[in-house]
């Protein structure tokens, strides 16, 4: 294990103690940070977006994330321990506390019950994200996801034993996993119990381990994912395949895949729920005379008749250019912002027909201006 790996929860962001639903926010958010498509040609972004997943598949997995609670990255190292066990227990000693109030109170507690270790658990969720661009985001598209997942050994068909051979039940355990010990006190028998120490918790023995799994059952491997993103599909929105996560145990179900959708922004328009807002530069003249002009949407340039006297700033609706509502009928509209673009770099002559405009004009053609001053000494005259 390398003496260099950064705590995983520094790696996320969070404090230890993290609720699942806020570790799994934080890894959204890391992941799309360094995402390669997003920093593309970054070497630093493409460390710590593997850095970001591997925290996660220790951290989203009950089990890993208690051995690693306990005892750091050596816990999740399956170079650790007695053959290094998936989703088992150390050999650590627990006292049960069902038992010893049972020995003190005259067995009224009745003893803690244990699951059975052989019974089918269902496989751990998977995380993964994609980015697609704007355009993709409006019309829908397929993806394909590249993901590495936990499946059930091809040649042992998950029972972790070679062929030919079967798991059998822990003689010392008798299939319970655990180990019970009576101990007596001066203030009665107290019974303790720890993992089994011959099986590691299992409940069962593989005398002559899989080669392919190395006895677990389990093998991980890279996996291409075609999804389906549907149209209207917003910026970090979650897409989730049931099934299609890391395999069950025991003959469990799989979990599930969990796909954040990153949606690249757009030079020139944005989104504003299902609406799309777009600010469209023009000259003084086309504002002032008025004119037929272009306007870009996503579905390409429509043509609008701008009315004389248009003001900056003003708006307009081009109804259902905007975004597709996910899943529903109809789509919302792009809100045209009207903008000017003063002219700079002006010539001689240029300027000379500016100024000689300026002089044609008077109050009466401004009524913001006229307006504005009239406001402004009826304030201080009154």
């Amino acid at each position: 294990m390398a003496d260099n790996k950064r705590d995983y929860y520094e790696v996320l962001g969070i404090q230890k103690g993290a609720s699942d639903d806020e570790i799994k926010k934080a890894y959204r958010q890391m992941a799309k940070k360094y995402h390669p498509d997003l920093n593309p040609g970054d070497k630093e972004a493409e460390a710590r977006f593997k850095e970001v997943n591997e925290a996660y598949e220790v951290l989203s997995d009950a089990q890993k994330k208690a051995r690693y609670d306990q005892y750091g990255h050596a816990g999740v190292d399956p170079n650790f321990g007695a053959g290094g066990y998936q989703g088992y227990g150390f050999d650590g000693m627990d006292i049960d506390l069902g038992d010893i109030f049972s020995s003190f109170f005259g067995g009224g507690m009745g003893g803690s019950r244990r699951s059975n270790p052989n019974a089918p658990r269902r496989g751990s969720d998977v995380s993964a994200s994609v980015v697609i661009s704007f355009e993709e985001a409006a019309r829908g598209c397929k993806q394909q996801v590249q993901v590495r997942l936990v499946d059930t050994c091809p040649d042992c068909h998950g029972s972790g034993a070679a062929a030919g051979s079967s798991p059998k039940t822990c003689p010392v355990c008798n299939g319970s996993g655990q180990e019970r010990r009576q101990q007596r006190t001066p203030f009665g028998v107290i019974q303790t119990q720890s993992v089994c120490s011959r099986c590691h918790g299992r409940g069962q023995i593989i005398e002559t381990p899989c080669k392919t799994c190395n006895g677990s059952g389990q093998v991980r491997k890279p996996s291409t994912v075609g999804i389906n993103i549907p149209a209207g599909i917003a910026d970090g929105q979650v897409i989730t395949i049931r099934g299609k996560g890391n395999a069950g145990i025991n003959g469990g179900p799989a979990g599930d895949l969990e796909i954040q959708v990153s949606v690249r922004p757009h030079p020139v328009f944005e989104r504003e729920g299902y609406d799309i807002l777009c600010e469209l530069p023009l000259t003084f003249a086309q504002l002032a005379l008025g004119a037929e002009v272009q306007v870009p949407t996503l579905d390409g340039n429509v043509p609008y008749t701008i009315r004389e006297g248009t003001q900056p700033g003003e708006t307009f609706r081009l109804k259902g250019k905007g975004f597709p509502y996910i899943n529903g009928r109809g789509r919302g509209d792009e809100v045209v912002r009207v903008a000017i673009e003063v002219p700079k770099n002006l010539n001689a002559e240029q300027k000379k027909l500016l100024k000689a405009f300026e002089e044609a004009t008077s109050e009466k053609n401004y009524q913001k201006r006229r307006s504005f001053f009239d406001k402004l000494r009826d304030a201080f005259n009154g």
